[in-house]
């Protein structure tokens, strides 16, 4: 059977750790904690589970935070948990038998990330795989009977364990304060943070993140070295900051960038708002249609929904005035 390492960065999590670590507490091999500051009884609470608990000095890298956490571990895999999830009862069984029967030549689990849209996470889907066990020390193996090479792909096994994401307050503010802090010292955000960045921004970004977040979209809507998809989506941001301006020439700007491949919904949306807020209101219907029916989501798929309320609200309107609403 495998041991295992559960390895956690918090920061003021007294509400919530305490539930996790109950919930999981007992599967674990080795429990480690890394606080990144907490001003609470995090660390308190933490000292009920385990004596390893480091401080690291909160650097805006998550990145550095985990690699000091995973750093401390000893058992054969480690298991990365945040403060915020839970693990029921049938699901601490799946992971009790994973333990027992799991290959060495696995070296990356992934379990069903559950419950995002319930709490009003930046997130598209209720459910999807995350990468959640890692194997510790990764054994390199040649591959291929002839031109032999390393293999370097790690091997990945998709389990059938959930575990509920249960958040008391939505994190988006906090990544949004490491991505401005990340450009403005210069970093390029690679193409699937750049995605994270927009994604996060359309869901649950207010409008002062969208016109803070601005000035990088529009140079990323107009940088050559952008894939279309990247340039697409810094549009449709730059395009809302555009109508929450009342910049009539940058909308149509980061528009005709949307239109350089198949236009999408949110950009059809933005559309119908600025129609909306001019109290066009057929117009505003025939761009929140296309958004509903015409074309696809890039950033955030409630834009359908969304689209579709405004567009009764709209067709309504018309009906009221007596017009056709089309």
């Amino acid at each position: 059977m495998i041991q295992i390492s559960l390895c956690m960065i918090v920061k003021n999590e007294e509400r919530v750790l305490n539930r996790c670590l109950k919930s999981i507490a007992d599967l674990m091999d080795e429990i480690i904690i890394v606080d990144t500051g907490s001003t609470d009884q995090t660390k308190e609470i933490a000292r009920k589970y385990t004596e390893n608990i480091y401080d690291f000095e909160w650097k805006d890298d998550f990145s550095a935070a985990r690699n000091f956490a995973f750093s401390k571990a000893t058992k054969d895999y480690i298991y990365s948990a945040d403060a915020d999830e839970v693990m029921d009862e049938e699901n601490r069984k799946k992971f009790r038998d994973l333990k027992e029967v799991l290959l060495p030549e696995i070296e990356i689990v992934q379990m069903r990330y559950c419950n995002q849209l319930s709490h009003g996470t930046s997130y598209n889907f209720d459910a999807e795989y995350r990468p959640k066990l890692y194997k510790r020390l990764r054994g390199l193996v040649w591959i291929e009977p002839v031109h032999e090479m390393v293999r370097l792909d790690p091997v990945v096994y998709d389990s059938d364990i959930d575990i509920r994401h249960m958040p008391e307050e939505v994190h988006s503010g906090r990544d949004f304060k490491v991505f401005q802090r990340y450009i403005r010292e210069g970093g390029r955000l690679s193409k699937r943070l750049h995605h994270m960045y927009a994604m996060e921004l359309a869901i649950s970004g207010t409008d002062a993140d969208v016109l803070e977040a601005e000035e990088f979209f529009a140079a990323s809507a107009a940088d050559p070295s952008r894939s279309i998809d990247e340039v697409k989506e810094a549009a449709c941001i730059a395009a809302r900051a555009a109508r929450l301006r009342g910049d009539s020439h940058a909308i149509l700007k980061m528009c005709l960038k949307d239109l350089l491949s198949e236009g999408s919904s949110e950009m059809c949306f933005e559309l119908g708002e600025y129609f909306y807020e001019k109290e066009d209101f057929p117009e505003a219907a025939m761009w929140y249609y296309n958004a509903w029916h015409e074309t696809e989501c890039i950033l955030n798929l409630q834009t359908v929904e969304r689209a579709r309320q405004r567009y009764g609200e709209c067709t309504g309107r018309d009906r009221n005035e007596g017009k056709d609403g089309r």
